[in-house]
């Protein structure tokens, strides 16, 4: 089922959570809507599912007007961050619940119910545990389960409010990559909120990134990341520096060394804010003649074959980022409290 989102504004007394908000969402696409804490993507995740009215604009499903809708109206699965299991059900009975719930000349036959919920149990690789009670279920099966009930119902769309965001680090990264491989099996159209710019470019087909009530860009992860359309976007998406940029005369510079001429400056002559990814950054033991920012040496961290390090600007104290690997951090040669020399390999300007 496809969803069409049109000018939706949603306040909470004298806060503005969404402002005019639009985005189309295809039929059986996995979406991400990305932002950091206050930027309205679970507000928008509610309003899609009914459990939230807009004050202004229009949802649709599959073309047809779903704003007024009741929730149990939709065909909508929704999973918490949370679990929301029954703690007196077992496995089984917890994944069966939307089923059995249902108005008797809507309820499947017992046989149906126990077919369904076993192969759903199979689906979610937890076929083995369906007696257990929830209490004995580690996090990341507790949120398979929960997954699971969702699918009972065959919803046309499943809704994910971070859905892993209470487990640790190890277990997210597992459930990520199966989630990615349940999607290709099911295929119903999936929007899930989170934080986490990993979980998002490793799991959605396209990406919503929200601030401050608004989207600020809507696109293929990889387009996302190669291309932010704003200041915000690129600075949320990776380790990023900013450094003073200038265009005038045909030319942009950053640090002294000319660098790619952004579209928006033709003709122009002003201030910029120049961003640098961590791993676009030079170092040298020498300036070698060309202009290079004097910095210090002062942490040091080894992870892997990556070596990333915190520099402070020796002219005003900024503190600049840089990710290199560990062959070339040993070639360098340097400690901390030594200077080393910065050169911006690339960066990308915006008006300052």
């Amino acid at each position: 089922m496809s969803i069409g989102v049109q000018g939706l504004a949603k306040r909470f007394g004298g806060f503005e959570a969404l402002k005019n908000v639009s985005l189309e969402i295809p039929s059986g696409e996995l979406v991400a809507l990305l932002g950091p804490s206050g930027s309205g993507k679970t507000t928008l995740l509610r309003l899609i599912a009914g459990l939230e009215r807009p004050d202004a604009g229009t949802i649709l499903f599959h073309g047809e007007d779903a704003t007024r809708r009741d929730v149990r109206d939709r065909q909508v699965g929704f999973v918490f961050q949370h679990y929301a299991l029954f703690r007196h059900m077992s496995v089984f009975e917890n994944v069966a619940f939307g089923l059995r719930v249902r108005p008797r000349h809507l309820r499947p036959p017992e046989a149906e119910i126990r077919t369904t919920v076993t192969d759903l149990l199979k689906l979610v690789q937890l076929d083995w545990l369906a007696d257990r009670q929830p209490s004995q279920l580690s996090g990341g099966q507790r949120q398979r389960v929960a997954l699971a009930r969702a699918l009972a119902v065959k919803p046309e769309v499943l809704l994910l409010d971070e859905p892993f965001g209470a487990l640790d680090a190890k277990v997210r990264k597992e459930l990520r990559r199966w989630l990615r491989r349940l999607h290709e099996e099911v295929h119903v159209t999936t929007v899930f909120v989170t934080h986490d710019q990993d979980e998002a470019m490793e799991v959605a087909d396209r990406i919503v990134v929200m601030n401050e009530g608004r989207i600020e860009q809507v696109g293929h992860p990889e387009a996302v990341y190669e291309h932010p359309a704003t200041p915000f976007v690129y600075s949320f998406l990776g380790n990023v520096n900013l450094f003073h940029g200038r265009v005038a005369e045909g030319r942009a510079e950053v640090a002294g060394q000319e660098v790619a001429m952004p579209d928006w400056a033709a003709g122009l002559d002003r201030d910029a804010v120049a961003y640098v990814r961590t791993y676009e950054v030079e170092l040298a033991r020498e300036p070698n003649g060309s202009p290079a920012i004097e910095t210090v040496l002062r942490h040091v961290r080894r992870f892997g074959p990556m070596v990333r390090l915190e520099l402070d600007r020796v002219e005003d104290g900024q503190v600049i980022e840089a990710e290199v690997p560990r062959a070339r951090f040993e070639e360098l040669g340097v400690g901390r409290g030594e200077r080393v020399y910065v050169k911006p390999r690339s960066a990308r300007l915006f008006p300052r």
